[in-house]
């Protein structure tokens, strides 16, 4: 009988490693895997990982691969690949009380796996149990209203996946969560304001912790207990208390949503209204007003700061509502390009913004968070409106995409830079019988040319 929480974690875990894996959720597994290398290699000439290698350089040891640089530790494999994969802003998420990216913690099981050298079979396990208490932490509170971020409950969720990969008894993996729950709690400041490189790198120093937490429990580390319940633990210091409970025939993983978009999740519906409203509207420079209907969570994020409404980097646009229509709507499109130092400064954009009006659509707050209903309508100089409203965009769990839609993405994040990109598809629907995901890494080090 679990005592406290980290023993029920412990109790998930153990139990994890002795499950059958449904064809279902193994399919979902690998489709995650799949689109975390395609933003991951779509971000391999950004700023803050030239930064990243720059800093490996001379640190750099002997273990894990980290995509475009070399043999790293996998600490810093799962730092650098996990800033990656999280950089453009185009990997998976989950809505719930906490909204956060799941996949964040793949690149972090896969450097352990790696450095353990564990089959395809156990890989999707990893991932498993880091999405399972990923998903679980979001809906028990919302940290960020309290002024932690979301990245936090990423930390221990990495801890408990490398745990599994590990192969850590019980007791180890209970110090393992104590250890990354104590030690990485972080800011929300890294997604107020005016938005740095940081944003899309903290999610992958989170993992890195968690990883090292896991390994330094391997080795006989102790950490702080009782770390949730304690007198200065987790549920008075950060999050209220809450329970967890894991059924063996639920899987978060079910729930959580690919982008179609490299935008900010809230605004993935927005992006889709306005391309449709694209085709209805056939002089854009005839548009007198914008009028933005979304809901109170989006409005909180990507709405109401003033830097919003004229972003100064790419971090900043990404997570900009006004941007992202206004650009949208210009262009046609939104992709990597919709960042640039130019667009960011195009006068039609500002002008556009400027004849938005966004606002809290009325009952739009019930939909949230299993839905994310954004309407734009459009009013032309002649007085004619053009409204369209859209829920559960395209990738959305409740709209999920196909296997060719979800390839297409990934063909166009990696085509130009990954020669073997269908070799490397193909081996990832067989992932789980891989006998050493070494396999993978190889492959893409082959593709990459490093």
């Amino acid at each position: 009988m679990a005592t406290y929480l980290v023993d029920k974690i412990a109790d998930y875990v153990i139990d994890l490693k002795t499950r059958e894996v449904p064809f279902e959720i193994s399919k979902l597994v690998k489709e995650r895997v799949l689109d975390s290398i395609a933003t991951a290699i779509g971000a391999l000439n950004s700023p803050p990982i030239k930064a990243i290698y720059n800093t490996l350089k001379d640190i750099a040891g002997k273990g894990s691969y980290g995509f475009g640089f070399g043999e790293v530790s996998p600490d810093q494999a799962s730092f650098l690949n996990g800033c990656l994969v999280r950089y453009l802003d185009f990997n998976d998420t989950y809505l719930s009380k906490e909204a956060l990216h799941p996949s964040d913690n793949i690149p972090g099981i896969w450097a352990v796996g790696e450095y353990v050298g564990v089959d395809g079979e156990t890989f999707i396990k990893g991932i498993i149990a880091s999405y399972e208490l990923s998903c679980r932490l979001a809906d028990a509170s919302s940290i960020r209203n309290r002024g932690w971020d979301h990245v936090t409950y990423i930390a221990i969720a990495s801890s408990v996946g490398a745990s599994l990969i590990l192969d850590l008894p019980h007791e180890k993996i209970k110090e393992a969560v104590n250890i990354a729950t104590a030690t990485n709690i972080n800011l929300r400041q890294t997604r107020v304001g005016e938005l740095s490189m940081w944003k899309g790198c903290a999610a992958g120093y989170a993992v890195r912790n968690g990883i090292f937490s896991a390994l330094l429990a391997r080795n006989g580390m102790t950490g702080p207990k009782p770390v949730f319940e304690g007198e200065r633990g987790f549920f008075r210091q950060v999050s209220g208390e809450f329970t967890l409970e894991f059924p063996e025939d639920e899987y978060k993983i079910r729930e959580t949503s690919i982008k179609a978009y490299p935008v900010e999740y809230h605004s993935m519906s927005a992006v889709e209204a306005v391309l449709r409203l694209r085709d209805k509207v056939e002089d854009i420079s005839r548009i007198k007003k914008i009028y933005v209907d979304t809901f109170t969570v989006s409005y909180q994020i990507i709405v109401k700061d003033p830097e919003k409404w004229r972003p100064k980097t790419k971090e900043t646009a990404d997570h900009s509502l006004p941007y992202i229509v206004a650009t949208t709507l210009l262009d046609g499109y939104i992709w990597l390009d919709s960042y640039t130092e130019n667009k960011l400064k195009r006068e039609d954009t500002l002008r556009f913004m400027d004849k938005m009006e966004v606002r809290v659509g009325e009952g739009f707050d019930n939909y949230y968070p299993k839905g994310i209903p954004n309407r734009i309508t459009i009013e032309l100089d002649d007085g004619r409106k053009f409204s369209e409203l859209v829920i559960y965009p395209k990738g959305h769990f409740m709209n999920p995409m196909t296997r060719d839609e979800l390839y297409n993405k990934y063909e166009r994040l990696v085509k130009d830079r990954l020669s073997n990109y269908k070799d490397v598809w193909d081996l990832v629907w067989r992932l789980e019988k891989l006998s050493d995901i070494k396999e993978l890494s190889e492959a893409i080090k082959e593709g990459l040319g490093k």
